[in-house]
């Protein structure tokens, strides 16, 4: 599970007593398909409350659902030819002003358009891990704001960067 976009969310009362696969198909529309997240569920990509479970489970109010969304065959971070505003840039990193709106790394309901993708194209140089969605991120700003973004050009910039931060 380790190369994977990971996120937690909380059953909310309307939630309580629904399939916990409903609850995500519900939660996560972008994705359109309540048969990912019982794939997900039976290849234990999914806990409840730091446990492995069944898709016919149904979560009470404030139980802790863990989503690893794997990587389907047809998620590829592609380059993309998108303006970066570039602040600075040398052999190792890029510092730029991320504007409000652009994701910083692809996600579900956001595979493209994001920072990375334009990092891959404006970095030819940086290594392409497909089991990676955040190749040259070293921290994130949220899409609604705006400010300056640290991008790692090497693995080695990236992991030393990750470390400062």
């Amino acid at each position: 599970m380790e190369n994977q976009e990971t996120e937690t969310i909380i059953v909310r009362e309307s939630e309580a007593g629904k399939r916990l696969d409903r609850i995500l198909a519900d939660r996560y529309i972008e994705l359109k398909s309540r048969n990912y997240f019982q794939n997900l569920i039976r290849d234990h990509n999914v806990l409840l409350n730091g446990e492995t479970i069944k898709k016919h489970v149904r979560p009470k109010v404030g139980d802790e659902i863990e989503i690893y969304f794997a990587l389907t065959p047809e998620i590829d971070i592609t380059p993309e030819n998108i303006p970066l505003n570039v602040i600075y840039e040398d052999g190792d990193i890029l510092v730029v002003n991320k504007p409000a709106g652009m994701v910083v790394h692809p996600a579900p309901g956001n595979w493209s358009g994001t920072f990375v993708n334009a990092l891959l194209y404006h970095c030819k140089q940086l290594q392409r891990d497909f089991t990676n969605l955040r190749p040259g991120i070293v921290h994130r700003l949220d899409k609604d704001t705006s400010g300056v973004l640290v991008g790692a050009k090497t693995s080695l910039a990236q992991q030393r960067l990750i470390e400062l931060f």
